[in-house]
């Protein structure tokens, strides 16, 4: 028995009529984030970034051939909200990690663009950070870390089209992306 799986037992007993067997799932996926978050937290503090910061700087490397992409473009493939997105890339701007400039044609269009720094970092970082993400799966076959990923993408699906009385309408505002 782990700790969710007492928690579960205690409701039972606290409160037989609670339907609590959701939190097997969502009890373990919390835990597993909060660890998650401890250990690819050292390699961005190693490297005086954050995980938002690299979000931001790995989003950019992707954008090949010439790694850069509108302020607008990064907001939709980042995980970082809108809200933060501006802070983030002046942060990543003063570190000399990113650069912005407007459009010639369309004065409100901004451009980010990751600078050689930025693409030097980024890269450094990646390589630590998904052989800690591998590491972290190192008991699982590659057919069971597959099908977790696959259960996981349909457990998003369903937490997202979930209506749950609290005013949001499924996929209207998304509370991971709204500013």
């Amino acid at each position: 028995m782990d700790g969710v799986d007492q928690i579960v037992a205690r409701w039972a007993v606290a409160r037989p009529d609670l339907d609590v067997s959701a939190l097997k799932v969502f009890g373990r996926l919390h835990r597993s984030f909060l660890v998650y978050k401890a250990r690819i937290g050292a390699t961005f503090e190693e490297h005086d970034i954050t995980d938002s910061g690299f979000d931001v700087l790995a989003c950019l490397r992707r954008a090949v051939p010439d790694h850069r992409l509108t302020a607008g473009e990064l907001a939709e493939l980042t995980l970082v909200t809108t809200g933060g997105l501006s802070l983030r890339v002046r942060r990543l701007e003063d570190a000399g990690l990113v650069t912005r400039t407007r459009d010639s044609e369309d004065a409100r269009v901004v451009y980010v663009e990751l600078t050689p720094a930025g693409a030097e970092l980024v890269d450094r970082v990646a390589d630590e950070h998904f052989a800690r993400l591998a590491s972290m799966l190192d008991e699982f076959s590659e057919r069971d870390a597959a099908q977790l990923a696959r259960l996981l993408g349909r457990l998003e699906k369903s937490a997202r089209s979930a209506h749950l009385g609290d005013g949001l309408d499924p996929g209207e505002s998304d509370p991971i992306t709204a500013g």
